[in-house]
């Protein structure tokens, strides 16, 4: 099942070893079948607030990408962000074919107190 890393960068301060980086991350996940879906780009927000930068990268598996994050290449290279982005960074496995919403709505309607 496809696998998202996703970070929400949210204070970037411009940096050489953030260009870096750039070049160099997406040699650290291509061994792992990763690739960019969102990098770059802008993004509209429709509720709520979400400042800074959306990045996600995309994996065959949730084993894929821990694999990737784990490695050493990537551990490597990471100070080279953490010193100059401030975010989150969360790994989420994607929902299997055929996934049916109505079974997380019925767990949510199980879990409401009786009464």
């Amino acid at each position: 099942m496809t696998a998202y890393a996703i970070a929400h960068l949210r204070e970037i301060t411009p940096h050489a070893e953030v260009a870096e980086y750039i070049d160099r991350i997406t040699a650290t996940f291509t061994p792992y079948g990763g690739r960019f879906l969102v990098h770059g780009t802008g993004h509209e927000v429709l509720e709520g607030d979400w400042p800074g930068a959306v990045v996600v990268i995309g994996f065959p598996d949730t084993d894929r990408a821990r694999a990737w994050w784990d490695s050493p290449a990537y551990q490597e290279i990471a100070p080279l962000r953490t010193r100059h982005i401030t975010g989150d960074i969360v790994l989420v496995p994607g929902v299997p074919e055929g996934y049916d919403p109505g079974v997380t709505a019925d767990a949510v309607r199980e879990s409401l107190p009786t009464g």
